[in-house]
């Protein structure tokens, strides 16, 4: 009986290893277990230190790091990174995607089993101009929430997420430009914060994430200078971004600063562009001084696809493939995405060109993330987030939500004669290339299989009893060629007309920038021949993510109303509809200036912010930009009329007198200032100034509006912004109602700013705190 005991067992034992690794090695094959590791029914693990949960986050992976061989060791620094079955280990996919939804654009997410779609938000360019912080922590929960339901339904085989992008939209060509925030660096640091924030489990004001648990892994992108990706024949790739360490400190570096120090998030992804000679990726400066030293970022940092090959490959910064290897790794680079590393970081080891504790060191932060998403403390259906299942994916609420963020960001641009919002009318003529497009049309790139997609022009039909459609263009948005006379037809028997024109994925997305800042095709000639024929003014809707030149239509008595849609995501028909038709009061302001089209003569290489007057360069962006405008950053009308007024200003009057003063001789005017860095944290903390603002709706709509508090200085010195965003909120007022909002004005981080050696300084003067007309002046001495 003893040995047909043991027998058995042994038996047993192997039956079970058998059935551990078969999950482990096919975890790829759609399952209804989530992989995961320490599974306390398996003898191999249940006894190891890293499956110990009294242990420490750091003892753990600590541990699993010193039981791994050199082999198993590289081949975790890849996105896709196989199971080590003789530890229980699954495999484990880096690459997931939730720009603005879960998405399968990624190799972790597979949205084909018991959930079969997840809720597409619009596009974040178009979410941004709601400005509107706490919706964007809301859409980012949501999104959260979703990537748990997907991953414990077993359709999941990773919970990071590479995003969100917080590169400044600085070029209007940008292609992914609508992937951002927009063009203001405090826009993107609060956008970034709150989406990570939600992603991940924290609170909208932070600081409560359950013992450092994550919910899911969100990963700030493009680490830095990033917003060129292929113009003229020159990509991203082969971009050496020459920046000034004065644009690096108050432009590009503040959204990711922000999105570490007070979003603290988990990931970061170092960008393919080099600036300064120097690839992004191989920056130990970037990745490590600057990021994990100074901001105390404490997470992974991961390539972006195939950079690391592109290092020696294309930018010939590396000899060989191997030093290629070492310059990512001791830079502070833990995980590439391709398998670069899988290649030849061996021969590195080999080759002494790389010691093993930078590998160490790299996979300890790896495996901290997985840790801290719980994927190494047994069953995680389970665990804190183990009951978000399927129906807690394209909910009602989700989607009520992706309906709210849709209407909160469009943007309307012009209402001749309150054109807007239309009766409901016998006859509707829809006209344009985008107004029955595929998905790819309202959802924009990095999109996911949506849950309930509502087309633009389906939107539109239950407003009207008849609705007559027409795209107008026969190759799509490119309008190459043209059936205007057809349209033409269309909006003479219409007692209305709406217009849907723009661009999309074929004009601008990831590796395609645009050549020109006009509608394509014959788009223009379309728009004025059926204005020209309808009865009445006729109604333009630009679905885009980069502005367009539409001076023409600006200037058409014809064209009465003109609305910015970006891409709505999916309820966009339905969001869109609303807004015409007066069910939703729209409020959205423009998060990026509309250039004219002229301002392609200025290279899209030059990433200089600031104008130099000496050579005719005019600047980028509302802060720097001198020229002319087709719209404003911040511009936006509602059916409403609101007005403001200074309720109250304290400390309008400051007098600093810490820390040294220094000066500077500026055109014969002597300059006093002090370095923030000399006050010191605590006392930036004493010095702020509390603006409480009234906001009267003199409309009788109520409206929910975005409120923007810009300060410019008195007089304008060299490098100054003409005008910087220092608040926003978004209110909602009752029409004929009051409403109040107060904002708290940094001194140190607000009224600042970065000099030529890209310090931030403080200068005695006057300034202005501006809300739309009205001006407030505040004092500066030393």
């Amino acid at each position: 009986m003893g040995h047909f005991s043991i027998t058995i067992t042994f038996i047993s034992f192997i039956f079970l290893f058998l059935t551990r690794y078969h999950r482990l090695v096919h975890a790829d094959s759609p399952t209804h277990v989530p992989p995961y590791s320490c599974d306390t029914t398996n003898p191999l693990t249940k006894s190891l230190p890293f499956c110990n949960l009294n242990l420490t986050i750091t003892q753990r992976a600590k541990d699993i790091v010193s039981r791994l061989t050199l082999d198993e060791k590289i081949s975790q620094l890849v996105n896709t990174a196989p199971s080590i079955p003789r530890l229980g280990i699954p495999s484990y996919q880096w690459w997931d995607e939730a720009l603005h939804g879960v998405a399968n654009a990624g190799k972790g997410i597979r949205l084909n089993g018991s959930v079969a779609g997840a809720t597409s938000f619009p596009q974040v360019i178009l979410t941004a101009a709601s400005f509107d912080s706490k919706l964007w922590y809301q859409i980012s929960k949501v999104i959260g929430t979703e990537a748990r339901g997907v991953y414990n339904a077993g359709q999941a085989q990773g919970m990071t997420f590479w995003a969100p992008n917080i590169n400044i939209f600085r070029d209007p060509r940008w292609g992914r430009g609508q992937e951002t925030a927009g063009e203001d660096p405090l826009v993107n640091s609060k956008y970034g914060v709150s989406y990570v924030r939600g992603l991940q489990g924290d609170s909208f004001e932070g600081g409560k994430l359950i013992g450092d648990r994550l919910k899911a892994s969100a990963c700030c992108k493009h680490f830095t200078a990033y917003d060129l990706d292929n113009w003229k024949g020159l990509d991203r790739f082969d971009f050496d971004a020459k920046v000034t360490l004065q644009d690096l400190a108050d432009t590009y570096q503040p959204p990711f600063h922000s999105c570490i120090v007070q979003g603290r998030s988990s990931g970061i992804m170092c960008a393919y562009n080099r600036v300064n000679g120097v690839p992004n990726c191989a920056d130990y400066n970037l990745l490590t001084k600057t990021a994990r030293q100074k901001w105390n970022f404490n997470g992974y940092i991961t390539s972006d696809c195939e950079a690391v090959r592109i290092i020696y490959d294309n930018q010939g910064y590396a000899k060989t493939p191997e030093d290629a290897v070492a310059d990512v790794l001791q830079a502070g680079m833990d995980v590439e995405c391709g398998d670069y590393l899988t290649k030849h970081a061996k021969a590195a080891v080999l080759q002494k060109k790389v010691p093993i504790s930078q590998i160490d060191r790299a996979l300890h932060n790896l495996f901290t993330i997985r840790i801290r998403l719980g994927l190494f403390d047994g069953n995680p259906t389970k665990l804190q987030y183990g009951r978000i299942g399927p129906n807690q994916v394209c909910s009602k609420e989700n989607l009520d939500l992706a309906l709210e963020a849709a209407r909160s960001g469009i943007v309307l641009l012009k209402n001749t004669a309150s054109i807007l919002p239309l009766p409901r009318v016998n006859t509707l003529g829809v006209i344009g290339p985008n107004a029955n497009k595929s998905s790819k049309v309202v959802l924009g790139n990095y999109f996911g299989r949506p849950c309930r997609l509502v087309p633009i022009l389906k939107g539109f039909y239950t407003y009207a009893s008849q609705t007559h459609y027409r795209s107008g263009c026969l190759d799509g948005t490119k309008c190459a060629s043209a059936e205007i006379d057809r349209a033409v037809e269309v909006a003479k028997i219409s007692d209305y007309v709406i217009l849907v024109m723009g661009l999309d994925q074929s004009q601008e997305r990831e590796s395609r920038d645009r050549d020109d800042l006009e509608l394509p095709g014959k788009q223009q000639e379309l728009i004025n021949s059926v204005a020209k024929a309808s009865k009445k003014p006729v109604i333009l809707v630009l679905l885009c993510g980069g502005p367009v030149d539409i001076t023409f239509a600006k200037n058409n008595d014809k064209i009465g109303g003109i609305i910015w849609a970006g891409y709505p995501g999916e309820l966009g028909g339905r969001a869109l509809a609303q807004v015409v038709f007066g069910d939703y009061n729209p409020g959205g302001r423009l998060p990026m200036t509309w250039y004219p089209k002229d301002f392609i003569k200025i290279p899209m290489t030059d990433m200089r912010m600031r104008a130099d007057p000496s050579s005719g360069y005019p600047g980028r962006t509302y802060r720097f930009y001198t020229g002319p405008k087709v719209y404003e950053f911040g511009y936006g009308l509602s059916y409403s009329n609101y007005s403001y007024n200074f309720i109250s200003v304290k400390n309008n009057n400051l007098h600093i007198n810490q820390s040294t003063t220094h000066s500077i001789l500026e055109n014969s005017e002597t300059i006093y200032y002090k370095l923030v860095s000399e006050l010191g944290e605590e006392t930036c903390k004493t010095m702020s100034i509390s603006v409480t603002l009234g906001i009267t709706n003199t409309g009788s709509m109520a409206g929910k509006h975005p409120v923007l508090l810009f300060v410019k200085p008195k007089k304008g010195r060299n490098g100054n912004p003409v005008k910087q965003l220092v608040g926003f909120e978004s209110v909602t007022v009752e029409g004929g109602g009051k409403g109040e909002v107060g904002f708290e004005v940094s001194v140190c981080e607000h009224l600042s700013r970065a000099n030529e050696s890209g310090v931030k300084v403080i200068e005695e003067g006057g300034h202005l705190l501006v809300v739309g007309e009205e001006e407030y002046s505040i004092n500066i001495t030393l």
